[in-house]
């Protein structure tokens, strides 16, 4: 593998001629003569740099971040008392300025000569890169080979968008001290960029050359500046979106929402949105494929995306408590930068199982509600083909509900609702149509408040309905973004307060 040094990233990465360095010469650490000192002017010979990390400021795409970048050839990137001082400083001048900061670490972790009180400036760091984070500006992390020891348990583990370097070995304990350890060699495969993407640990898996373009998309979607609407976004929606709808029986739309043709979340972002980043998993091990979560754009209007992936779930990969746990780091990621949230509702229901609930299924759905009824940002929910129980619900709860013509909410499948209520599955039909669980009905009841045109299903014109859904998510989040926090969340009270009890 080739290893890029710290000047080199930044260069590559960097718009040109826009490196600007933040670094004042750090104070002496070793004794004269002692064997560190010899050590410490070998590593600035070698690697062309006074310490383990550089940092400053640069333009990527245009925009002005802050970066902190490690430099493995002095010292094995190893995080020393002067290393950390000058990590904490960026840290706090980026937090200053308000400008979002990228770190590339690339290291061993502490600095064995500098013994405990090098370790403990791990705890200075994360609370520095934690006070940036409360400022609602975003953190962005590239891991990068290696990247082991308390530097990822520090501040290369908190980014809002982590991802690393191709086949990079990232991990907590280094390979060799666990040879050394146990007498063994760690099993192969683990602690691999590409398994922990798989695992959900990080985001995704990125070349140094698509770094940029990575990192310029995700950032305009955290930055938060809502841009001008695209000119014929909203095509389409006008006059034609009350047009009469005919009134078809429930189970019509039941069986056109399970068409495996119709659109889903991911066609909606492809065909709808731009700026799309998708992440991965909870960052803390847990994925889940039959949730999608994302960074995009409505129209000019930038929002962080929670959507049940119905394809996923109709291939074996029902929603579990990990999809869940994706969905409150969307929810934890919208609060934290004060962008809107769009819940995508599209699930024939959670996954029924035993280890489902050993994992704590029931309450992450409770925890889902919990934050989606108490989130201070605008939210917006679109139930876009099937809500089926819980798992619907969990995503349901927000400041304004859209629904597709054949969308449908219902607290079991109508079969099973016919199962229990009349030991059969074949008065399915006729428990839809009583239990209210068209658009229409739940229009009428107050449950959503707009209906997305279907000409005449969403299957036989999927770009057409991903772009009219993507019209009027926009214009919703234009009108929410209008709104007073306080007043925001007062209405969303009385609008729960106010739903059908009967």
């Amino acid at each position: 593998m080739i290893r890029l040094g710290a000047r080199e990233l930044v260069e590559a990465i960097a718009d040109p001629g826009s490196h600007r360095s933040w670094d004042e010469p750090p104070p002496p650490v070793a004794e004269p003569g002692s064997e560190y000192a010899a050590e410490l002017a070998a590593a600035r010979e070698r690697s062309g740099c006074d310490e383990a990390v550089i940092t400053g400021e640069a333009r990527l795409r245009g925009r002005r971040v802050a970066f902190v970048v490690s430099e493995f050839r002095f010292l094995a990137g190893s995080i020393g008392i002067a290393t950390a001082d000058r990590i904490v400083a960026a840290v706090e001048r980026a937090t200053a300025e308000r400008i979002p900061l990228l770190a590339a670490p690339s290291s061993g972790g502490t600095r064995m000569q500098e013994g405990t009180p090098a370790f403990v400036q791990m705890a200075r760091i994360t609370a520095a890169v934690m006070r940036h984070r409360a400022a609602g500006l975003p953190y962005l992390v590239y891991l990068r080979h290696p990247t082991t020891g308390g530097v990822l348990a520090s501040w290369g583990s908190l980014g809002h968008v982590t991802v690393a370097e191709s086949g990079a070995l990232i991990g907590f304990l280094g390979p060799r001290v666990y040879r050394a350890l146990h007498g063994e060699p760690f099993p192969e495969g683990v602690q691999v960029a590409e398994n922990l993407a798989a695992k959900g640990v990080v985001d995704a898996v990125v070349d140094v050359a698509d770094l940029p373009e990575l990192a310029s998309r995700a950032l305009s979607v955290l930055c938060g500046e809502t841009t001008d609407e695209p000119s014929g976004l909203a095509a389409d929606v006008g006059a034609r979106e009350e047009e009469p709808a005919p009134d078809l029986p429930a189970w019509e739309s039941i069986r056109r929402s399970r068409d495996p043709d119709r659109p889903g979340v991911r066609e909606l972002l492809k065909y709808g949105a731009t700026e799309v980043s998708a992440l991965s998993g909870t960052g803390e091990g847990e994925a889940d494929p039959g949730l999608l979560l994302a960074l995009a754009r409505f129209g000019g209007v930038p929002c962080v995306v929670i959507g049940q992936d119905r394809r996923s779930q109709r291939t074996g990969r029902p929603l579990g408590p990990a999809g869940l746990r994706v969905a409150r780091r969307g929810m934890r990621l919208a609060r934290e930068l004060s962008l809107p949230l769009v819940t995508v509702v599209d699930t024939p229901g959670a996954v029924l199982s035993a280890e489902a609930e050993e994992r704590g299924l029931a309450g992450e759905i409770a925890r889902c509600l919990a934050e989606l009824t108490a989130l201070p940002v605008p939210t917006l929910g679109v139930l876009l083909g099937e809500g089926t129980g819980g798992a619907a619900l969990a995503l349901l709860p927000a400041d304004r509900v859209l629904c597709a013509r054949h969308g449908w909410l219902s607290p079991l499948p109508p079969e099973g609702a016919s199962a229990i209520v009349h030991r059969t599955v074949d008065r399915a039909a006729e428990m839809a149509q009583a239990q209210g669980v068209r658009s229409a009905d739940l229009h009428a009841a107050g449950i959503v408040d707009r209906i997305i045109p279907e000409r005449p299903d969403a299957a036989a014109e999927p770009k057409e309905f991903c772009a009219r859904t993507a019209a009027l998510v926009s214009a919703e989040l234009r009108a929410l973004a209008g709104t007073e926090p306080d007043a925001r969340l007062a209405a969303r009270h009385a609008r729960f307060a106010g739903l059908p009890r009967r």
